[in-house]
């Protein structure tokens, strides 16, 4: 076939500070909500302290990276690393250590693309002012967005201000939210999103403003939801999923406001944030120069009435695919495969979501996170044959291929995770990696790096530009 992928294609793969680094408090870091949260789950599962020790083996990693041809490493700075307590004093010791990766980075011709925050907020500004929720925290986060183009905006022209806000907002753990009554727990919700959409804006203005062509775009959760059948109410209780619990969010990055439906959402149950008049110029003047989404699976809605038990616009089922009694229900695709997690796996969607976010906004594409979780087995002549990883990647390649076909301006794909990593809900029993990490959820062993098979397979379609897959 004729080859589809731009020549400067940015092939890559990703990770994030706390399931990567360890060093959770060596050399001045302070601890984040990410460590709180899984220091929680220490006795059933690996934690962040030593994570894939990635602190002490930075050099190695990137010479693995090198070697499987990355064009373009994602991965995030730790807040904490840099500014210990959130907002004050600066941890040069932090500087300093992300100067070394990002030189090496720079050194081996892998593009740094960095995302700022990935899910660790400073524990300090939980214990300050509850984080998101204060107005404060948005400014601190801005100061943090300002030390960090200072220090790294000479050399790193890639910057996504943060990780998935859109789905972080669903998970209370991470947001801290802590309190039952279902209204506070909206009205918190609403006022933390806010903040963290007027926190974006603040980031990628003064990236525009600090950064020669620097390029700044926020990395979403993406949704795509089907029908569950072909009744009307259905089909539009699939769009409603995609609206609130992802367009929404790229409708404010984009016009620097929220649209209608979300808003007259808000005002029906009334937790409108408070959004004073100030803050428009600045969101309306912060755009997009891409948009990085997250692909994992696709989700299936049918319309859910509202009953006197659960009023319009209350929530149900789980945290991250919750249902919105009034508007949609989440149910099973019965025509799709899922993984030993649960979560269904649909290439067509990739190609659909490319689709609808290129035809929606018309800014470059790029994916940030995209694999296939399981348990690996390494074999007595230390290999790990995960041809499950290379059928999974290949078809959602293929995607990508389709979608750069119909049109889309699609500048790279970057599979979750580089090497493997801590997951934040099974450890180290759940595997991403092209390179397995020689240790279980109690037992660090060695720490040994192996190349998996996938590693192989992926050196090739990177070198064959994504002809030979």
């Amino acid at each position: 076939m004729a080859n589809i992928f731009p020549k400067d294609f940015l092939w890559g793969a990703s990770s994030s500070a706390f399931q990567i680094e360890g060093a959770w408090d060596e050399d001045g870091k302070g601890k984040t909500v990410a460590d709180f949260n899984s220091f929680k789950k220490s006795a059933i599962q690996a934690d962040s302290k030593v994570a894939s020790d990635f602190y002490h083996h930075w050099k190695e990693d990137i010479d693995l990276m090198k070697e499987l041809g990355l064009k373009t490493y994602r991965f995030s700075l730790s807040w904490a690393r840099i500014i210990p307590d959130g907002d004050g004093q600066i941890n040069q010791a932090g500087i300093d250590f992300y100067n070394k990766v990002i030189d090496y980075l720079i050194e081996c011709n892998i593009t740094p693309f960095v995302t700022l925050y990935h899910f660790d907020l400073p524990y300090a500004l939980v214990e300050k002012y509850n984080g998101w929720e204060s107005r404060d925290c948005a400014f601190a986060f801005e100061r943090y967005a300002k030390i960090c183009f200072e220090n790294f905006g000479d050399r790193v022209k890639y910057w996504q201000p943060h990780n998935e806000q859109n789905l972080m907002m669903r998970v209370k753990e991470r947001m801290n939210i802590y309190v039952d009554d279902a209204y506070e727990v909206e009205r918190m919700r609403a006022k933390m999103d806010y903040h963290m959409c007027l926190a974006h804006a603040l980031a990628t203005n003064a990236c525009h403003e600090m950064i020669e062509d620097g390029k700044i775009g926020p990395s979403i959760s993406s949704t795509v939801t089907y029908p569950y059948s072909n009744k009307p109410e259905d089909v539009w209780a699939a769009k409603l999923n995609d609206n609130f619990k992802t367009n929404y969010l790229l409708d404010m990055h984009f016009n620097g406001e929220y649209p209608a439906y979300y808003m007259n959402y808000l005002k029906e149950l009334d937790i409108v944030p408070y959004m004073p008049e100030e803050d428009k110029e600045v969101l309306k003047k912060a755009k997009m120069d891409f948009i990085a989404f997250n692909y994992y699976r696709t989700l299936c809605a049918r319309h859910i009435d509202a009953t006197e038990e659960n009023p319009r616009g209350s929530r149900g089922n789980n945290e991250i695919d919750y249902d919105l009694y009034g508007y949609f229900k989440i149910e099973k695709n019965p025509n799709l495969k899922a993984t030993e997690y649960g979560a269904q796996i649909d290439p067509v969607g990739m190609r659909i979501a490319l689709n609808d976010y290129y035809n929606r906004y018309h800014l470059p594409l790029i994916i940030t996170e995209n694999g296939l979780g399981t348990a690996d087995i390494l074999t007595e002549d230390e290999r790990v044959h995960d041809d499950y990883r290379i059928d999974y990647l290949r078809d959602h390649i293929d995607a990508c291929a389709k979608g750069i076909e119909d049109g889309v301006e699609f500048m790279g794909y970057c599979p979750w995770s580089v090497i493997d990593l801590l997951s934040s809900h099974q450890g180290f029993k759940k595997r991403y990696g092209f390179v397995y990490i020689n240790r279980e959820d109690h037992d660090f062993k060695d720490l040994r790096r192996i190349k998996k098979d996938s590693f192989f397979w992926y050196k090739n379609v990177i070198k064959s530009n994504g002809q030979d897959l």
